[in-house]
């Protein structure tokens, strides 16, 4: 707490001596690349999950593991250090193992972004299966609450981050089975918060907005361009940092909200 009488200043590196886990960093281009990057350059430890086979199925295609963490490590400051695990969501027992390795390799942990998201096997409500639906709800949501109560069972304080969707600003009506895992997300977000609170663990959710990370076509880029206020579309550290400053000391106030990263997008003209 802060009285009128002293001093107000910034810590230059507000994750000094902490450990974060960031889930969903296997491309460059990725909003989880940008995330890993400022929470290193805020001077965390970094435990980096990623799947590398779901990019591969994707149009955009995978990258290198070994480029995206050597573009993350090159952000560390002196003294911190990451670790990356490769592990598939859609195996119930594999949050606990991110968790864990955390614990193994730095001892605690203060932080946790749920970044990871399924692509593709998705449409309108005529054309999803139970697959698609088991599938979106296994590693966008399922996963995320396991990665959470995993978190909360070895951290003594600290920050969770979901990431939602657009569903709740506007119709997805070709991203049911996206939708409907992203919006159970925001929508446990404040009973999460509440349940937590006594263990000085906060919950919040962000939702980053339409970002071109490679999955937009030129048309699509055009469409909302026209639709942006600031005149230019969002890049991955737009809501990077709002996401890392969450898991800061400066956020130790906010918790049970879903919060917008649009830069004022506009869903109708």
């Amino acid at each position: 707490m802060t009285t009128s009488n002293e001093p107000i200043s910034r810590d230059l590196y507000p994750l000094a001596g902490r450990t974060v886990v960031v889930t969903g960093v296997s491309r460059r281009a990725g909003i989880g690349h940008a995330i890993a990057a400022r929470a290193a350059a805020f001077g965390a430890n970094l435990v980096c999950q990623h799947f590398s086979p779901h990019d591969a199925e994707q149009a955009w295609g995978a990258d290198s593991i070994e480029d995206v963490m050597t573009s993350v490590r090159d952000h560390l400051h002196p003294g911190g250090r990451l670790v990356d695990i490769e592990a598939d969501f859609t195996d119930p027992a594999a949050p606990t193992t991110v968790i864990a390795t955390a614990i193994e390799e730095f001892g605690r942990i203060d932080g946790l972004v749920c970044n990871q998201a399924a692509s593709g096997s998705d449409g309108t409500l005529d054309a999803i299966s139970s697959e698609y639906l088991d599938r979106h709800w296994a590693v966008n949501a399922r996963a995320s609450m396991l990665l959470a109560q995993a978190f909360a069972r070895q951290a003594d304080g600290g920050s969770i981050v979901f990431m939602t969707s657009g569903q709740g600003e506007g119709p997805m009506p070709d991203e049911v089975a996206y939708a409907t895992s992203k919006a159970a997300l925001a929508g446990i977000t404040p009973t999460l918060a509440a349940g937590l609170a006594d263990r000085r663990i906060r919950v919040n959710t962000v939702n980053p907005g339409p970002i071109p990370t490679g999955w937009m076509s030129r048309d699509l880029e055009s469409a909302l361009l026209e639709r942006s206020p600031f005149g230019r579309l969002a890049e991955p550290d737009d809501p990077a940092r709002l996401i890392t400053w969450l898991l800061t000391d400066e956020a130790s106030w906010i918790t049970g909200q879903v919060i917008s990263s649009e830069g004022g997008f506009r869903r109708h003209s």
